[in-house]
């Protein structure tokens, strides 16, 4: 491929780290950016490590800034990570058209905004015959004809036998569980309703807003696509579990794949549901000739109907999960976010779904400081001391100095605390699970807040939840 190319990181933590070590697998020069407040950020350790450059800027929201940066380290591309401009298509289109134009390592600004909008994903799909929540499939802004949509909503669940209807209210154009409001009480709708379109002119700068049905007692999987830019032949790297989460509905476990049939009992027959979701997934990202690496996020109830919730036009947290169970023409070391970037570059896909084959399983471990007990409020102080026993089995993904030369991190106030990523594989569900407590056990985690008081983290959290794993609750 060609290396002649330098890539403007336009994120922080974590996922700065990962993609500075994917571009320097590649052979690719990258620059990093860091606020004031990430001065002590690893990620800006690992960068000098690397030979990376490193700017300063005073925001990672200023697409100004960003682009000024760029044009400064002589970029040609940027990777925007997740979060910030990752699926602003906006940002991506004013990267690739721009009078010195770069390349965004995503998706087409095209595709992002025909999938970027919850609505709209549901209406494609709905054309394809591919299964979708009860509810809305284009903005409504009218709240009388809100309120209309929510009771026939709630008059079909109480024909299905549902006891306590539940309407759900959300943004159409939010995402990660921001700009959500389940609906008890089909009497408080109109109030609920002014909140979220209120909450989504505010954030997302779109009044629209989604009505959905509520569905309970789900699992929540997730197909991983990767194409390359011709859009034409797109593959799956299998299936992930994310129905672990917080109270925010925030994501702390995943694990692949989805499910386990051969070691668990499901109410239908899980293997075949495994293959009609990503076989689905696949018909919508040839439909819209998507371009990169992507996520279909979808619900799958107790009696197995699977409903597409959303597309996530953008690496995610958890591909690492998928990637530690893939084999490319059998051999294991699977990193998709170098294979972002090498495709985003124009590089050929280079492989069929044939090539891919799936093996064991993974369970990444979100470690984050906060306090599960708490409604996961996060936690704000000092880590003194972050180390585990390495093992062939696990990947640590972190920006915690702490854990890469041992200095003490004070956790900054502007962002969440995430800490790290650790991802177990084992062969089958049960050494997995092993290896998951194993790893756990052997964390060290300590640091103290202003006040003195012992640093709290969600360690406990993900163990309690370890054996559960893949069990419809």
């Amino acid at each position: 491929m060609d290396t002649n190319h330098i890539v403007l990181i336009a994120n922080r933590g974590e996922i700065a780290v990962r993609i500075a070590q994917a571009c320097h697998r590649l052979g690719i020069g990258f620059a990093c950016v860091y606020t004031e407040e990430d001065a002590a950020s690893g990620h800006l350790q690992v960068a000098r490590e690397l030979g990376g450059a490193l700017f300063r800027v005073s925001s990672y929201h200023d697409a100004n800034e960003i682009l000024s940066v760029a044009d400064q380290a002589g970029a040609t591309a940027v990777h925007p990570g997740y979060g910030f401009f990752a699926e602003d298509f906006r940002f991506a289109r004013r990267v690739t058209t721009r009078d010195r134009k770069m390349i965004f390592i995503g998706p087409s600004w095209q595709v992002i905004q025909a999938l970027g909008d919850k609505i709209n994903t549901k209406r494609l799909a709905r054309s394809l015959g591919v299964p979708t929540v009860p509810g809305s499939d284009r903005p409504i802004y009218d709240e009388q004809e809100a309120e209309k949509i929510a009771r026939s909503l709630y008059e079909f669940q109480l024909q299905q036998g549902v006891a306590h209807p539940l309407v759900l209210v959300k943004a159409s154009a939010g995402g990660g569980g921001m700009g959500i409001e389940e609906v008890y009480d089909i009497d408080q709708f109109r109030s609920v309703y002014r909140s979220i379109r209120n909450y989504a002119l505010r954030q997302f700068k779109d009044e629209g807003v989604l009505i959905e049905q509520r569905i309970c007692e789900f699992n929540h999987l997730e197909v991983q696509i990767v194409a390359d830019r011709t859009g034409k032949n797109p593959v799956h790297f299998g299936t992930r579990n994310c129905s672990i989460q917080s109270t925010g509905r925030q994501k702390r476990l995943e694990v692949a794949p989805g499910f386990a049939p051969a070691d668990i009992k499901y109410d239908f027959d899980a293997a075949a549901l495994l293959d009609t979701i990503t076989s689905h997934s696949l018909k919508l990202a040839q439909k819209v000739g998507y371009d990169n690496v992507g996520t279909w996020e979808w619900i799958v109830t107790r009696d197995g109907s699977p409903f597409l919730m959303e597309v996530n036009t953008r690496i995610q947290v958890e591909n690492g999960v998928s990637a530690k169970i893939a084999r490319l023409n059998g051999k294991p070391g699977v990193d998709l976010i170098s294979e972002q970037i090498r495709l985003g570059l124009g590089e050929p896909l280079g492989y069929t779904q044939s090539d891919v084959s799936l093996e064991g399983f993974g369970i990444e471990y979100r470690i984050i400081a906060e306090d599960p007990a708490n409604h996961f409020s996060p936690w704000v102080g000092r880590i003194e001391r972050f180390s585990w026993e390495p093992q062939p089995w696990l990947s640590m993904h972190t920006h915690v100095p702490a854990a890469l030369d041992g200095t003490p991190y004070d956790i900054p106030t502007e962002f969440d605390p995430n800490l790290a990523l650790a991802i177990v594989w084992g062969a089958d569900l049960a050494e997995a699970k092993a290896r998951g407590h194993a790893f756990l056990d052997s964390l060290v985690l300590e640091g103290h807040d202003k006040d003195g008081s012992p640093l709290q983290s969600n360690v406990a959290f993900l163990k309690d939840r370890t054996d559960g794993i893949l069990r419809f609750a």
